[in-house]
């Protein structure tokens, strides 16, 4: 995600997403009301025939929907402002549909914690997600994964022959470089390939430093190619995974909670009642909130605007995955405190 320019003033930022994940931040941030622009194609008649024409148009948002099987945000609304006007009809309503690479203005009332969320999103972006390996039984490709797309570093390659007495010998000096790799950063790997070369080396790393297999995914995909990276776009594995590394995060938070609740150590509430007692207390270190319930709810908002004025961690947990269930069961809302209410 790249924030071109924000005016906290008028409300304006300008931002372009980059990855899958950066359209999920923004479903979650744009609410009915708010305004945004973007450059996209508008249906034009043209006596009996209708064609398709380039504008810039600017709609009041009344839905927001990240379209995962199209990998596209689309926000709906009616066009308040568009150019060129002849194209342009003001009050008619149009579907922006917005994909990775393509930037867009957002104009609104920004909360805090809606502009750190895309503060933080844009910091991440800058990291290294996942890394990858395609091999064979011959080289071995490595790649990171970043916002921008995939940053291919280093191959390696085998010098054996299945007919030299030294294979043995070779393949395990080959399958020790690779694992080095692994070994030498802590990101979480994917690592793929054709044939029996990826179980092999999943078979090597077992016997010698099992503990890396926590982080390494194992696929397959038809070549040790660039071309094997991008099957693991188009086949699902980078989204998958990704979503993944953001519910254990998730989960990690909401199995700390269930413990300081099941404890009774009064360093956990839940439930917008106890949550505002404690925000109006300054007594709050980290809020969870899940993210219909604050999209929604004027109350939780204005707890969570309280919590994030007093400089708690702000916490917004994907309704869709196993934690947001557990918070929901939970009453939507919890906090994690400095320390204990008084009764």
């Amino acid at each position: 995600m790249k924030i071109i320019h924000f005016e906290r003033k008028t409300g304006e930022l300008k931002i372009q997403p980059d990855t899958l994940d950066d359209l999920w931040h923004l479903e979650k941030v744009i609410a009915p009301g708010d305004e945004v622009e973007a450059h996209t194609l508008r249906t034009y008649k043209v006596g009996t025939k209708e064609e398709k024409k380039s504008v810039t148009i600017r709609v009041k948002a009344e839905r927001v929907e990240f379209a995962k099987n199209a990998n596209r945000l689309r926000i709906l609304g009616p066009i308040v402002w568009g150019e060129p006007e002849d194209y342009v009809q003001l009050g008619k309503y149009h579907t922006i549909d917005i994909g990775t690479g393509e930037r867009l203005k957002i104009t609104k009332e920004w909360k805090n914690h809606e502009v750190k969320r895309l503060q933080d999103a844009e910091k991440e972006s800058r990291r290294p997600r996942i890394r990858i390996i395609v091999l064979d039984e011959e080289k071995a490709l490595t790649g990171i994964l970043r916002a921008a797309g995939v940053e291919y570093g280093p191959e390696f390659y085998s010098s054996g022959s299945k007919r030299d007495e030294n294979y043995e010998k070779t393949k395990s000096e080959y399958f020790g470089t690779v694992m080095a790799e692994v070994e030498r950063h802590p990101e979480k790997y994917i690592i793929a390939g054709p044939g029996f070369a990826k179980d092999n080396l999943k078979a090597f790393i077992a016997k010698r430093k099992p503990e890396l297999l926590k982080r390494i995914v194992f696929e397959s995909v038809s070549y040790a190619e660039r071309s094997g990276v991008n099957e693991l776009f188009t086949n699902g594995v980078i989204e998958r995974i990704m979503g993944e590394e953001r519910s254990a995060k998730e989960m990690k938070l909401m199995d700390e909670l269930l413990t300081q609740v099941y404890r009774d150590t009064g360093k956990a509430v839940y439930g917008i009642g106890e949550v505002k007692k404690a925000a109006d207390a300054f007594a709050i270190e980290r809020l969870l909130v899940l993210d219909e319930f604050l999209r929604k709810d004027k109350e939780a908002e204005a707890v969570v605007d309280a919590a994030d004025r007093n400089r708690a961690e702000i916490v917004v947990v994907t309704s869709e995955g196993d934690a947001g269930a557990k918070l929901k069961g939970f009453g939507k809302i919890a906090a994690f405190l400095k320390f204990k209410l008084r009764e």
